[in-house]
């Protein structure tokens, strides 16, 4: 039996109705399967699914330093747009969490089809 390299999933960016095309990204990969392009793979998959279901925009949080994550989700077109200093606790230290943002509907300014904001709820391993 295969074991689990990593896996991305989404979740509701707020719970509020104006903030239902937003959505927040994550994924995880196995330490010894790293930097072989699987985190990459599953957060292209990720938001290419999400863009389709009509979301506007994933946003990725990311506790700093973490290099790789950066220059990942980066790569795939992700611009930074905020640092929110020492409130994250990670690792016996508090953190700084960058805040990244990808536009999935580049050139639209309508919303689409009300969506809900539980319809986000995706897990890709």
């Amino acid at each position: 039996m295969g074991r689990v390299r990593g896996f991305a999933l989404s979740a509701p960016f707020r719970s509020r109705p104006a903030y239902r095309w937003t959505v927040e990204v994550s994924a995880y990969v196995a330490s010894g399967t790293r930097r072989r392009g699987v985190g990459r793979g599953l957060i292209a998959r990720l938001v290419e699914v999400l863009a389709e279901m009509g979301y506007r925009t994933a946003v990725a949080v990311i506790a700093l330093p973490n290099e790789p994550s950066v220059r990942l989700h980066e790569a795939l077109g992700f611009e930074p747009v905020g640092v929110f200093p020492k409130v994250g606790h990670k690792l016996g230290a508090w953190r700084d969490v960058g805040w990244w943002r990808l536009d999935l509907a580049p050139g639209r300014d309508d919303p689409p089809g009300p969506l809900s904001p539980g319809d986000s709820s995706i897990q890709l391993y």
